[in-house]
């Protein structure tokens, strides 16, 4: 049996989320309907991390068991020949397990980090072209502002005001590696890494940081938030438009073909 590994980039505005569902509307429904026709066989495929109606992925990692025979050619081209504009496999790679390794390589469990974008449109019209790929914020926002709110969230610490409460995560206690937060013209770049993200998690962050970006709120209320533990004292949870799950880290020893090499995709 064969432990393949791909790296998906799609445009998630037309689907219903990752999650597969009877309706058959979402990106995983879409991806395991392509990998049979070449197959010939039904598969199963498990994902990084699940994203929500209308989040985009510039790299989800995704990963499956197959005992067929297949060059790796097959699982990018020819899936890709199965799928419509909006869903692309970029790369594809099979798991020779390491001898210094107890477990097999898993999509989710093996990963060490996680990337997101969020991408605001700061302007006081909408634009019709940045439509369901960025989130609209009319007021002016003060970046500077945002990004020192932002600092209050790094380190170790309990996000349960910025989780969902539909979440399923064992535990709300997660590590912030780095948020940076760039302007440029009318465009707000967040970018965010952590260990891993709960619910909402991003979404709920970028609502809390915008209340501080248009003076509402001063930036040191984003520590009080942070403290309180309540996810009733954060902001209402942001569109997901602008949200793009960027890139998940592995350890070099399962040497993946991963393309997304920079924080800094924008530049």
């Amino acid at each position: 049996m064969k432990r393949i590994v791909l790296g998906v980039q799609y445009d998630g505005k037309p689907w219903l989320g990752w999650q597969a569902q009877p309706h058959g509307q979402t990106v995983q429904d879409k991806l395991e309907f392509a990998l049979k026709a070449i197959a010939d066989a039904p598969i199963k495929v498990s994902c990084a991390g699940r994203t929500d109606a209308g989040v985009h992925a510039l790299e989800q990692v995704v990963h499956f068991d197959t005992d067929i025979d297949r060059p790796l050619t097959s699982w990018v081209r020819g899936v890709n020949a199965h799928l419509p504009d909006s869903i692309a496999v970029r790369w594809s790679s099979e798991i020779i397990q390491p001898a210094d390794s107890e477990q097999d390589f898993h999509s989710r469990y093996s990963a060490t980090a996680r990337t997101y974008h969020y991408v605001l449109y700061n302007h006081s019209v909408r634009s019709p072209i940045l439509s369901g790929r960025a989130g609209w914020v009319f007021r002016p926002l003060d970046e500077q502002k945002m990004l020192e709110a932002a600092q209050y969230l790094l380190g170790e610490h309990d996000f349960s005001s910025f989780r969902a409460t539909s979440c399923q995560a064992k535990s709300p206690v997660k590590q912030m590696y780095s948020i940076s937060i760039v302007r440029q013209g009318n465009l707000i770049f967040c970018t965010l890494k952590a260990s891993a993200f709960l619910h909402h998690m991003v979404r709920n962050i970028v609502g809390s940081l915008i209340v501080v970006g248009v003076g509402n709120q001063p930036p040191e209320w984003m520590r009080e938030v942070l403290l309180t533990c309540d996810r009733s004292i954060a902001a209402p949870t942001f569109m997901p438009d602008g949200l793009y799950l960027a890139k998940v880290d592995y350890h070099p020893k399962w040497n993946l073909p991963q393309q997304v090499t920079t924080d800094n995709w924008f530049a």
